[in-house]
């Protein structure tokens, strides 16, 4: 994974509650075996129509949106299945951060381990950060360091964050990796046991 301290990127807005996991990826494409490849299929009913063509009608096909790096979207973002393969399919399309203000749980824990920042915010700042974005390159920057996210038009909210989630994303730690920080004492375990 890559590390995550500060990152700045085009916003790409998604006024919708309730977004489960079989939207984010539908389960016919569930059957790779690895992380890469998915985000082809993101938001794929949304985005296309039954003859596998683009739906222009949605916003994310809009060539306005497609640098975006940052996802905002309304409550209970990540609802529905525990499948992995939700983050996976948003990181492969190239979302680094997704703004809610609310995320069920394992949807939230999944982001942290794969390299995405889930950053909760409150209704009024995320409908804030849904008009804003209307505009085209519309940007922002999200400062997981100082937990806070701007923009060059004076908005400034504060998010909290575990101290253990975000330590694993500014070193861009997986949970092998985390484990491996400890690689000198199990090393010593091991030895001890002869």
């Amino acid at each position: 994974m890559e590390p995550i301290r500060k990152h700045e990127g085009v916003v790409y807005p998604l006024n919708r509650s309730n977004i489960d996991t079989d939207q984010i990826i539908p389960k016919q494409f569930l059957k790779r075996i690895e992380r890469q490849g998915f985000g082809q299929f993101l938001f794929y009913n949304w985005r296309f129509d039954d003859d596998d063509q683009p739906r222009m009608d949605f916003s994310l096909n809009q060539d306005r949106f497609k640098d975006a790096t940052i996802l905002v979207a309304g409550e209970n973002f990540g609802c529905g299945s525990s499948r992995e393969h939700a983050p996976w399919a948003l990181q492969d399309y190239g979302f680094i951060v997704i703004i809610a203000p609310s995320f069920a749980d394992i949807f939230y824990s999944n982001c942290s381990k794969n390299g995405i920042l889930p950053i909760q915010l409150t209704e009024a700042e995320v409908q804030q950060l849904i008009q804003k974005a209307e505009t085209p390159g519309y940007s922002l920057t999200a400062d997981l360091e100082n937990q806070k996210v701007t923009d060059s038009e004076g908005f400034e909210a504060s998010f909290t964050i575990t101290p253990y989630m975000r330590e694993m994303l500014l070193n861009g730690w997986d949970e092998i990796s985390v484990t491996l920080t400890l690689e000198d004492k199990i090393s010593t375990y091991e030895a001890s046991r002869g």
